[in-house]
């Protein structure tokens, strides 16, 4: 840390400060949580242990609901615990290590959705060399270099902060430790690392997003040559894709391209993007892929009779 860091400990104002309805919250939010576990982790071990999905395209999802359960674990159970407490405090490297890993599981699960296009397009555009392009190796070097891109990414975001003086005030005004809220409270001019901050989540946000939905316009525009079954399959597929990349993208471009003075109105926006985005994704997937559904109903359908005999 930084030597003229009189500050180790950080206070959270969170999200609202009526205790009643902090409470609200609370039963909120526990629910929508454990749905989140429960349901990612659903995916992650039907996909590995079901025979029937062990395409590419599962192999990715199964990766992307992981890092869903790790993205949201990082914050929302110390904001529903927080939301019983009267004072809410983080140690300054409790928030230093929230803000790495949140940034690192967002970034991963950014990357894990560029090659999830990419392997679409592959299927679509170039079905006789799918096999080839997307084999095991390559699959799984995609994978590996979606978590190397996450740590790179967040390292930097760390790299920036920890130099930061913190004199006083302690309190942040937000339900996490995030940048915004951070640099807010330093006792330097942090008009440098906003800038960095800015190009290394805000514009990256943009380019991926535009990357995703150029690709995705490319695959729609591929389909006109497949037959009939073929076009509604795939548009069911890349339907989930495309809903799931402007559930995530939306509000993060919207927050994180803004100026850091008006930040702090937009807490409820980012509640949607790491409590109930994470929630969504695996009902999207699963109500609207035929495949993921029988494999569930399959697997647990054994475990059950298997039970009862």
């Amino acid at each position: 840390m930084a030597g003229s860091n009189n500050v180790t400990e950080l206070i959270i104002t969170g999200l609202f400060q009526d205790p009643e309805v902090q409470r609200v919250c609370f039963v909120l939010f526990l629910p929508v949580y454990l749905a989140t576990v429960v349901g990612n982790g659903l995916i992650v071990v039907t996909v590995n242990i079901s025979k029937s999905l062990h395409s590419p395209m599962y192999f990715f999802l199964s990766y992307l609901s992981l890092v869903e359960i790790c993205y949201s674990s990082t914050v929302v159970p110390k904001f529903i615990t927080d939301l019983l407490a009267k004072i809410k405090t983080i140690s300054l490297k409790g928030c230093l290590a929230q803000i790495f890993f949140f940034h690192f599981f967002g970034v991963t699960e950014i990357l894990l959705l560029a090659v999830m296009a990419y392997d679409r397009y592959v299927a679509i555009c170039k079905p006789l060399y799918y096999t080839a392009i997307m084999s095991r190796p390559v699959c799984h070097r995609l994978v590996v270099g979606s978590w190397l891109g996450g740590f790179f990414h967040s390292i930097i975001q760390i790299f920036i902060t920890i130099p930061l003086p913190f004199c006083g005030p302690n309190v942040i005004d937000h339900y996490f430790c995030d940048l915004h809220p951070l640099f807010k409270i330093s006792c330097t001019d942090t008009f440098v690392v906003g800038i960095i901050m800015f190009v290394n989540s805000g514009l990256f946000s943009v380019f991926s997003f535009l990357f995703l939905v150029s690709s995705y316009i490319v695959i729609l525009f591929n389909l006109r040559n497949h037959s009939a079954e073929g076009r509604r399959k795939a548009l069911s597929t890349c339907a989930s894709h495309i809903t799931v990349v402007i559930l995530f993208f939306g509000p993060a471009i919207f927050l994180y391209l803004r100026p850091a003075s008006t930040y702090t109105e937009d807490k409820l926006v980012a509640v949607f993007y790491t409590v109930i985005t994470p929630m969504l994704n695996p009902i999207i997937y699963t109500l609207r892929n035929a495949e993921v559904k029988n494999a569930i109903r399959k697997l647990w359908g054994k475990k059950v009779n298997s039970r009862i005999g």
